[in-house]
């Protein structure tokens, strides 16, 4: 039994556009943002897929800011926070959620590994401070740490900390958190392991963040439906569909080059150009045409 809460349905990890020189895209993000809402999804702004790391500051409130103006309060905005200074990181999501951003999301800071009680503090600290609502974002792939389900139990009893965002491919610890987040309305769970959407749903996950959203939006949307509604036959057929999607872009790349090569497939859309921030790069020429063969 799926509840009515909050923060559910799918949100995409949007790609951050940019120009040649490295300035963020507005008309890009404008663009981009109208084919979600058209869609019904919600973006996650600034996150892996987004090369959060890589944002500054000033393009990063820009980019909220034009993600807020061009949403027109149709969407949820979820906006990502990343850095290893926690006082620039207070500032930062002050000032997403002055700019409008309906909730904070969070990965750990990854220079130092921390110990779990570290992590619970991190989050706690930040829960304190912060005006806007919070989400964890556990992804081990890049901060090589994993928050503990026990950290994340007590955790969801905070007040101001709304739900996680979990993109670790464990199967065990995926069933393990949606209980926490099942039958109450202050905790959602969000699922960043695409492939496994439809079955995190069926368990009763609340919601999804499929990188392969930023092109077909409208297919996780109808996934996200179906799964609510029972209609598992329907959510695994559209489960397959969108992984052979996801295997044009990521099939034999490091997450970074995969990245640009999404930028390559939203090109073909009209969505955006496949520039990267440093340190990422474009493909080349060829791989950039591979890409756009195999679409047709």
């Amino acid at each position: 039994m799926y509840m009515n809460k909050k923060y559910r349905g799918v949100v995409v990890p949007m790609v951050t556009p940019v120009t040649k020189e490295g300035a963020l895209d507005t008309d890009a993000v404008v663009r981009i943002i109208e084919f979600f809402a058209q869609a019904g999804v919600s973006p996650l702004l600034m996150g892996t897929t987004g090369e959060g790391n890589s944002v500054s500051q000033a393009d990063g409130l820009l980019f909220v800011e034009t993600a807020v103006k061009a949403a027109r309060q149709r969407i949820t905005i979820y906006a990502g926070l990343t850095g290893n200074c926690f006082s620039e990181q207070l500032r930062q999501a002050e000032a997403y959620t002055k700019a409008g951003a309906d909730v904070i999301v969070a990965t750990l800071p990854t220079y130092y590994a921390l110990t779990p009680e570290q992590m619970e503090n991190y989050y706690r600290r930040l829960a304190d401070a912060i005006t806007g609502p919070l989400m964890l974002y556990n992804i081990l792939a890049t901060t090589h740490m994993s928050i503990p389900v026990d950290v994340i139990r007590r955790l969801a009893d905070h007040p101001n900390i709304v739900g996680l965002k979990d993109s670790e491919r464990d199967l065990e610890r995926m069933a393990q958190c949606i209980e926490i987040a099942k039958g109450r309305e202050d905790f959602c769970y969000f699922c960043g392991w695409a492939a496994q959407s439809a079955h995190s749903l069926e368990l009763g996950g609340d919601g999804i963040v499929p990188s392969t959203g930023n092109y077909v939006p409208e297919m996780f949307q109808q996934l996200y439906e179906a799964a609510v509604a029972g209609d598992m036959t329907t959510a695994n057929r559209l489960q397959d569909e969108t992984n052979e999607i996801a295997k044009i872009y990521q099939k034999d790349r490091m997450l970074g080059q995969s990245l640009t090569a999404l930028k390559v497939m939203m090109q073909t859309k009209g969505l955006c150009e496949p520039w990267m921030l440093m340190p990422l790069t474009r493909l080349t020429e060829e791989e950039e045409k591979a890409i756009r063969d195999a679409l047709d």
